[in-house]
């Protein structure tokens, strides 16, 4: 199913290079959601996007846990209190974490969470193609995190929560989040792709 926003952002202000896929530079991060269900079919679509992410010796480290509508309360109280503040109206909360040994050695694999994004990436890449916005937040509790669901710090690194649901209007914020819900722009290629030298 497609899901439709209830306004176009102005993406004005991203200048991608000729060619590339627009999937790309409208791509963003709001904070104002409808609340709006997503389909169980189309999460797991979006989070099947997420297998096909390379990763370091086939490890596929990430594990992704995402809340339900019984436990959306229970992950919304997982981030920090500003999120908590737009969040509420997401339609899913989630958590990214990194298996942090390879598991056909148990050696520390020092690519995990480079590879989870890799796997943040390919889902929210997927979740785009279907109308829908994801939002990605160091700003979550991360100890509680672990406490809230048993989950074995020594075994996995909580990484980051994430939000993700159908675009509402920016109105819908208070400040200073109303002030913030656009596009933001990009550095320029120049800056982060270096040729030949340092």
């Amino acid at each position: 199913m497609k899901y439709t926003a209830s306004y176009t952002p102005d993406f004005s202000t991203r200048d991608a290079h000729p060619g590339v896929n627009p999937l790309f530079p409208e791509r963003w991060s709001p904070r104002s959601f409808s609340g709006e269900p997503i389909a169980a079919g189309d999460l797991a679509v979006i989070f099947d996007a997420a297998r096909w992410a390379p990763s370091a010796y086939n490890e596929q480290p990430w594990r992704i846990l995402t809340s339900t509508p019984e436990t959306f309360d229970t992950f919304l109280g997982l981030l920090v209190e500003p999120n908590q503040k737009w969040a509420k109206s997401a339609s899913l909360l989630g958590f990214i974490l990194a298996r942090r040994n390879f598991t056909h050695n148990g050696a520390p694999n020092d690519w995990a969470v480079f590879d989870c994004g890799a796997a943040w990436v390919s889902f929210t890449l997927q979740a785009s193609s279907l109308g829908l916005h994801t939002h990605c937040m160091a700003g979550i509790k991360k100890d509680d995190v672990y406490k809230a669901f048993a989950i074995s710090r020594e075994e996995f690194e909580v990484v980051a929560g994430f939000a993700m649901g159908v675009l509402a209007a920016r109105e819908k914020l208070e400040k200073p989040y109303i002030d913030w819900e656009k596009p933001s722009p990009r550095k320029s290629l120049d800056e982060i792709w270096k040729r030949g030298a340092w």
